[in-house]
């Protein structure tokens, strides 16, 4: 079974992006399947579902941060897969932060963004950038291509093993590239030996028990302080 996780900001189009594959794929005679990490609606594996036919299925974390949620269950969403008999499965999760780190050693690892946050949006991210094997641009006809190319070609700073490729997710222009470039992967790892990228964000502090008074008394846990005496 081929193994692709999918991570980026929120509305950039990764499942767009996975629909337009799942379509290039029912018509080569595949059998992909879905597993989309979320953290309130399951609106988009319905659809997935609801269009397709094919096995989806979709995961809340709720209160907890979706890629912590994402990789405690990623063993199991590869047992799924396996069960499901597909031989593509398409694993998305939500990034939220931008520091979030949802790549595994062993799978190919796709991030996506768009062309509308600005230049410096990829040194805003952290190793949901850095550590992508594949980057997929999208909404790259909603600017100037002057302001395509130069963002496209700052992308290597930031992520200087990946390689860059751009798709419309409305039209799904590209995302046999895409398809062409996962081919080329190996097949994914055994989850429960397998390793992340590289280190998640710590979040064990009061507030993620539920707390919400704000006062220092209330902190407790992994808490940091801004140096405030240093400040001018």
């Amino acid at each position: 079974m081929k193994i692709i996780t999918l991570a980026g900001p929120p509305s950039v189009g990764k499942t767009a992006i996975i629909a337009h594959a799942i379509r290039v794929l029912l018509a080569a005679g595949r059998k992909p399947a879905a597993v989309k990490f979320d953290t309130r609606s399951p609106v988009d594996a319905e659809r997935l579902k609801r269009d397709f036919g094919i096995p989806t299925i979709s995961g809340l974390s709720g209160y907890l941060c979706p890629d912590h949620y994402f990789v405690s269950n990623m063993e199991e969403a590869m047992d799924w897969g396996a069960h499901q008999e597909a031989d593509v499965l398409f694993v998305e999760t939500a990034g939220l932060c931008l520091r979030c780190a949802p790549h595994i050693e062993g799978i190919p690892a796709v991030t996506v963004v768009d062309c509308l946050g600005g230049f410096d949006v990829p040194t805003k991210m952290g190793p949901m950038l850095s550590c992508a094997d594949l980057i997929v641009v999208t909404k790259g006809d909603l600017v100037s291509q002057a302001e395509r190319e130069v963002f496209i070609h700052s992308l290597p700073r930031n992520a200087p093993r990946a390689e860059v490729l751009p798709v419309n997710g409305l039209t799904g222009t590209g995302v046999r590239a895409v398809l062409r470039w996962l081919d080329r992967q190996p097949e994914g790892a055994n989850a429960a030996s397998a390793r992340l990228r590289h280190d998640m964000p710590a979040s064990i502090c009061s507030y993620c028990t539920g707390e919400r008074r704000i006062g220092r008394v209330y902190q407790t846990g992994n808490v940091e302080k801004l140096d405030w005496k240093a400040a001018p």
